[in-house]
């Protein structure tokens, strides 16, 4: 008798991949709107996103938004979080979805294989998006927390070679054959997770990657089409409120802080 194949899995990576922007800057005018901070730094925040988009982020911005998030985290209530990010995630979220990363993870649905996001961003934001999308499975960030609140440390950082470790450890609890398995990502830093499947995909590469995928033979794919995500699923209402206007606005301080250090660094 022939051997029982093992499962397969498809790992996504998030911002830029599956939705079209980085998710920690998708919020800043809904804080505006709310009135907690100024056209200025709005017009930063959409900056530091143009940046991303076109540049992509090295390791040295990655660390430095890692740190301030840490930071800025600090002191909140985790249920409070969850409650915000449960509020805005449809508006904020939906219209950005990449019409073809939907497709896709129809496809590997269909072909009997797990779907799993695996993203640098915070588990509470991370998994209700995956929720959204039917992803069997999410890796993210975790915070530290204590008596319910954040500690500003982090007890996992879903990011370069941990994106891999965490894949691999994955796949030894479900079974996954990784040779037989998918990964799709925009980034360099994501180089390593990639490297970890038997299918690696470049998706909207920023140059680095770009360069490793063509010297390697690994397919590159262009997503360029966000489709509000209820035109394609059944999605539950949302709701809008005051306390998820202001975690959109300390996305927006970080994004602003991130480019004047940029301004620094390169003044320096």
């Amino acid at each position: 008798m022939s051997p029982v194949p093992r499962p397969t899995a498809a790992f996504f990576d998030l911002d830029k991949t599956i939705i079209a922007k980085s998710s920690t800057l998708a919020f800043s005018r809904e804080f505006q709107a709310g009135g907690l901070i100024s056209r200025g730094a709005v017009l930063r925040s959409a900056y530091a996103q143009f940046v991303y988009l076109v540049g992509g982020a090295d390791h040295d911005q990655m660390e430095k938004m890692r740190q301030f998030m840490s930071q800025l985290c600090s002191g909140w209530d985790v249920e409070t979080v969850k409650e915000i990010v449960g509020d805005t995630l449809h508006n904020i979220v939906d219209p950005l979805v990449y019409d073809e990363a939907v497709s896709l993870i129809e496809e590997h649905h269909l072909a009997g294989r797990d779907v799993i996001i695996v993203s640098t961003s915070g588990s509470e934001v991370v998994e209700p998006i995956g929720e959204m999308l039917g992803a069997d499975k999410v890796v993210a960030t975790r915070m530290e927390v204590r008596d319910g609140k954040y500690t500003g440390g982090i007890s996992f950082y879903a990011y370069a070679e941990n994106k891999a470790t965490a894949i691999r450890d994955l796949a030894l609890r479900r079974g996954y054959d990784l040779k037989r398995s998918y990964a799709y990502s925009d980034s360099i830093t994501d180089v390593h997770m990639l490297e970890a499947v038997g299918h690696p995909h470049a998706v909207n590469p920023d140059k680095d990657l770009r360069r490793v995928a063509r010297d390697r033979g690994w397919p590159i794919l262009v997503f360029n089409k966000p489709v509000a995500l209820r035109t394609r699923l059944k999605l539950p209402p949302a709701r809008q409120t005051i306390a998820a206007l202001t975690i959109g606005g300390v996305a927006a301080i970080v994004a602003a802080v991130w480019l004047n250090l940029r301004r620094r660094r390169a003044a320096a």
